[in-house]
């Protein structure tokens, strides 16, 4: 019986090159590999379900795959993880000194389902206590106007939502006409070194270390989505795609430990990425369901509290029975 064919569409990570290159095979599949911007692959796999296989920001997942009747399901492979306690910024203008200083305040977004910005304000709402009616909403593109949603929302009640298609918010938050933005990659006013634009947090490094040893949560930003009907056609091939996953991605955390065959020309890499290790007890990059509980149980509980999730879902429902069987030899 010869191999099924699968499209798949990611961005250049590196722990999926040996995978999408060929040098580790999903057993039983070829593919075709489309390697694009994120921004591209969520647009279009969220409106027309280009391809078989797809990366997807995790906020955009919820949202489709607690839909009734869902038409995809996740593989818990992760693409993209990141602490966000440096993501907030704030025009010094604006007085914010502390995150209670947040009440009250115009804050933006890229997208309401952002999943950078999800963490940080299910941190502020449910750790913090300021509450997501308590902030004045705004959300236009990052470096550029035009950004739009790309999923249908449920905005809590009372939560107050602007939208701005003209300015982005770079240039808002550089005027002072917001006070914060929470951003997954730094504004270019912040880049261009803007006098009042500063990190509300400039010790973030310290508070995700402390955030990870007290509560065992590492971010996930997107993860693989694979649409149901490969799967109810042929449920063997979750297996063996997360089993290709995680080989590629053992690969790549290999090389990065090992100065003499990373691809990276940084020095002190492997030094760097070796306390990495040891900090995350041997895996700096986990991927799976049971290793990612409190991560996954929190995703999506913000994701249901922000209106983003149709309701609250469990780790158990947006993902194929037994994908990650352990199996001893």
């Amino acid at each position: 019986m010869s191999d099924i064919h699968l499209s798949i569409a990611t961005t250049d990570y590196d722990h999926f090159r040996d995978f999408r290159t060929g040098q580790v095979k999903a057993q039983g599949i070829e593919h075709t590999w489309s390697v694009l911007s994120h921004h591209e692959i969520f647009a279009r796999f969220t409106a027309n379900r280009e391809w078989d296989v797809s990366e997807l920001s995790f906020a955009k997942f919820s949202a489709q795959v607690t839909r009734e009747n869902p038409d995809i399901i996740g593989l818990p492979v992760i693409c993209s993880r990141l602490f966000r306690f440096g993501s907030f910024y704030v025009n010094r203008n604006s007085g914010i000194r502390t995150v209670e200083d947040l009440r009250g305040k115009k804050v933006g977004s890229p997208e309401w389902a952002h999943s950078a910005a999800v963490y940080m304000r299910g941190w502020l709402h449910n750790e913090k206590g300021v509450k997501l009616d308590e902030i004045e909403w705004y959300q236009a593109g990052a470096n550029a106007p035009g950004r739009v949603e790309k999923v249908e929302l449920t905005l809590p009640e009372g939560v107050r939502l602007t939208r701005v298609a003209d300015r982005s918010l770079s240039d808002l938050l550089a005027a002072g006409d917001i006070d914060c933005a929470i951003i997954a990659r730094p504004p270019t006013c912040f880049l261009d070194g803007h006098p009042d634009v500063v990190r509300l947090f400039p010790d973030f490094v310290d508070m995700e270390r402390e955030y990870y040893r007290r509560c065992g949560v590492w971010p996930i930003m997107h993860i693989i989505a694979v649409q149901r009907r490969v799967l109810d056609a042929h449920p063997w091939v979750a297996r063996n795609l997360y089993n290709a996953f995680q080989e590629s991605k053992r690969r790549s955390v290999e090389r990065l430990l090992d100065p003499a065959v990373s691809r990276y020309p940084l020095p002190w890499l492997a030094n760097y990425a070796r306390e990495m290790r040891d900090f995350f007890d041997g895996d700096p990059f986990p991927y799976g369901v049971k290793e990612n509980m409190a991560t996954w149980e929190q995703l999506l509980t913000y994701s249901a509290q922000q209106g983003i999730a149709h309701r609250l879902a469990s780790p158990a429902e947006i993902f194929p029975p037994g994908v990650t069987t352990e199996v001893v030899v």
